[in-house]
């Protein structure tokens, strides 16, 4: 049985990355949803699609690669696991690698990206890092 379902995705994510593939499938969950939407938008995966089979849903990510045919995705980190939580404030998480980076954090308001936490004055659970 599988207990963390975020870290399985980050890791199908950057083993798929390592191996130049177009494509990777992804266990379904909202938060895993609304994190491959905050990596879509900041640019670091091309697009994705929720696929239903009768009650069981995945995802499909397609993966983003520069001219050189190198991965976007330089490092993707889970950092909350569920033996260690780690919560930080607005402040804290304000940048991350001097702006070249995204921290994916889980707030009172949703699944957000560092940016936009500070931007609405709320900090929450640091899921991931990726740069």
């Amino acid at each position: 049985m599988m207990t963390d379902i975020m870290a399985d995705s980050l890791t199908r994510i950057r083993n798929a990355a390592q191996r130049r593939l177009d494509v990777t499938t992804l266990l379904h969950s909202n938060m895993i949803e609304a994190t491959v939407a905050i990596l879509v938008d900041k640019g670091y995966l091309e697009s994705f699609t929720v696929k239903e089979d009768g009650n069981k849903k995945t995802i499909d990510v397609v993966l983003k690669y520069d001219d050189n045919e190198k991965s976007v995705i330089n490092e993707v980190k889970k950092i909350s696991k569920p033996g260690r939580r780690i919560h930080k404030g607005k402040e804290e998480i304000k940048t991350f690698k001097n702006g070249y980076g995204t921290l994916v954090v889980s707030t009172s308001q949703g699944v957000l990206a560092n940016d936009e936490a500070y931007k609405r004055g709320i900090g929450g659970e640091v899921i991931c890092s990726i740069w």
